[in-house]
């Protein structure tokens, strides 16, 4: 082999390693870092038009939408937006029976467990799969002071996700429409996924408490 040869053999490899990184690379790497003024500012619009929604839609959950003001919401902080490592399960056919407020049941697929940093804290959090959503039903040292006892949910990113890793964005965590409505049932957070940790990120509550809420019908 010429020497021409090989160097055109190593550039066609560098070529090649090139467009695999820059085609390939988001489906094989989850990166949790944002523009944190762009970042704050997406959030907040978000919000605004979550709370338009709740305040106008024939689906909000607020009873009384005449003096309903807005939820309330920690501020946001990049550093709630981590990523984190999956461990997925090796029977991909496991199911979670999930307990509902309301004393009924549901059945989810499982599938993988998130494992994290936050707050200089190793977490591991179960990931559930419902038709094309994934979700992870989590609780933590917030949860009935700051933030609804019943816990809290957030929905991860399908674009944002890959078979190791996911980006867990905590500001957008959102309450059930149970904390607003007691005419609603929601799934419970399985005992695993009690984090060690205050998740000052997301929907905060500060309505009634939660005792006086029986929750009977539909899921939100």
């Amino acid at each position: 082999m010429t020497t021409r040869t090989i160097l055109l053999t190593l550039l066609g490899l560098g070529l090649l390693a090139f467009l695999y990184v820059t085609f390939f690379s988001e489906s094989t790497s989850a990166d949790a870092s944002v523009d944190p003024v762009r970042y704050r500012q997406e959030l907040l619009d978000k919000r605004t038009k979550k709370d338009e929604d709740f305040r106008s839609d024939s689906d909000s959950p607020v009873p009384d939408k005449a003096t309903f003001n807005g939820l309330s919401y920690f501020a946001p902080d990049p550093a709630y937006r981590v990523t984190a490592r999956l461990e997925p399960f090796a029977d991909k056919t496991q199911k979670l029976v999930v307990r509902m407020s309301d004393g009924s049941e549901e059945v989810y697929e499982k599938f993988a467990h998130a494992v994290f940093r936050l707050n200089g804290e190793t977490c591991r959090l179960l990931i559930v799969k419902v038709d094309d959503t994934y979700s992870i039903l989590f609780r933590d040292l917030t949860s009935g002071q700051e933030t609804y006892g019943g816990g809290r949910y957030l929905e991860l990113d399908p674009k944002q996700l890959t078979d190791t890793q996911a980006i867990l964005d905590f500001n957008t965590a959102y309450n059930p429409y149970c904390a607003y409505n007691p005419g609603y049932a929601c799934p419970l957070p399985p005992a695993e996924n009690k984090l060690p940790v205050a998740v000052k990120a997301g929907e905060r509550y500060t309505h009634q408490p939660e005792t006086a809420r029986m929750p009977d019908s539909s899921r939100k």
